[in-house]
């Protein structure tokens, strides 16, 4: 399979570029590289793939998806099967400073990928929604049949946007689109901006923590490996129709259009002065914390119901926090040594 990667050089992209290359598929990863965080670790990751034995089957593009014109370009010249959608404006507080940023990547930029597959014939998109999708709803495990109307942010609103979208592609053009909520995803080669790569850089520092809602949030975090797995396992799980749709009686989470919405997370919440003291073992350091309210835009608590993944891929999160935690630490190490 010929695929394309968008957010390459992201987070989430980095780690599916280098399976699809691992099980042999031909990869081409664009990013814009832009600086919402260090651009030397978005250009780490990149270097690392280009070290892969598999590189071969690699080529990156330096570009922006709201760029119509190149993403039209670059869609009609390479003759894609299959589309991962990854790039994206992220972060949920950063869209109260910067919205205008979200529009441009997230509905401009995701409104070009569309096109794109639906001029040429690609077999399937897979494309990143959030869990932030879920809001004020305040009913836990959330389940992809929930409702999902009252986003407390603008990435969220953005997020629940490419679904609709995604939607209306599928109706209109029989576009198979598989949107992934994803729940907090941690693991080496992460965010700074997530809360564990910042926590250990200001523990290993000697400097305070800041710690909203007083610690008493709770995230379903997902190592990194499992998400991968479920986001490569959602790409071969073709999105179909749901012939026993009801549209008196709708569920949100599927349609009559090759339209599928799932949950991939661990099912495994975890409260964060838990996390804290699970990365303080890693470390081998306290951590000295700022205790704070609620940030503008947060949720206190997130829980992915998984189980319509499982059903129809086989997907099974099996990474335990202290394990992921640790391989984050080993590899914070590493490449800070350097």
């Amino acid at each position: 399979m010929k695929v394309l990667v968008t957010g390459a050089a992201g987070f989430i992209g980095f780690h599916v570029t280098q399976q699809l290359l691992e099980r042999g598929d031909t990869v081409i990863g664009i990013d814009n590289i832009n600086d919402y965080y260090d651009v030397k670790l978005k250009e780490g990751r990149l270097n690392t793939i280009a070290e892969h034995t598999l590189s071969d089957n690699f080529t990156f593009i330096k570009m922006d998806v709201a760029d119509r014109q190149l993403t039209e370009k670059l869609f009609a010249e390479s003759a894609f099967d299959q589309v991962v959608h990854l790039a994206a404006q992220a972060g949920v507080r950063y869209s109260i400073e910067n919205p205008h940023a979200y529009v441009d990547s997230n509905l401009v930029g995701f409104m070009n990928i569309l096109e794109g597959c639906r001029h040429n014939k690609i077999k399937h998109l897979v494309y990143a929604s959030s869990s932030s999708v879920y809001g004020s709803n305040e009913s836990t495990p959330f389940t992809v049949t929930d409702n999902v109307d009252h986003p407390v942010s603008l990435y969220a609103a953005s997020k629940k946007a490419n679904e609709l979208m995604a939607h209306t592609y599928s109706h209109l053009y029989q576009l198979p689109t598989t949107g992934l909520r994803f729940f907090t995803v941690y693991g080496p080669w992460g965010r700074p901006d997530m809360a564990l790569f910042k926590f250990t850089e200001s523990i290993l520092n000697g400097k305070p923590i800041e710690v909203f809602n007083y610690g008493n949030h709770h995230r379903d975090f997902t190592y990194i490996d499992d998400i991968v797995s479920g986001v490569i396992l959602s790409l071969d799980n073709v999105a179909a129709g749901n012939k026993e749709w009801d549209g008196k009686n709708p569920d949100p989470s599927s349609s009559k259009a090759p339209w599928k919405i799932y949950n991939i997370g661990a099912h495994n919440p975890v409260n964060l002065l838990k996390f804290i003291e699970t990365l303080e073992d890693a470390l081998g350091k306290k951590a000295v914390k700022k205790m704070l309210p609620m940030q503008p835009g947060d949720v206190p608590d997130t829980y992915a119901d998984v189980s319509a993944l499982t059903k129809d891929t086989g997907y099974a999160p099996k990474t335990e926090l202290a394990t992921g935690i640790r391989q984050f630490v080993t590899w914070y190490h590493s490449f800070y040594s350097k």
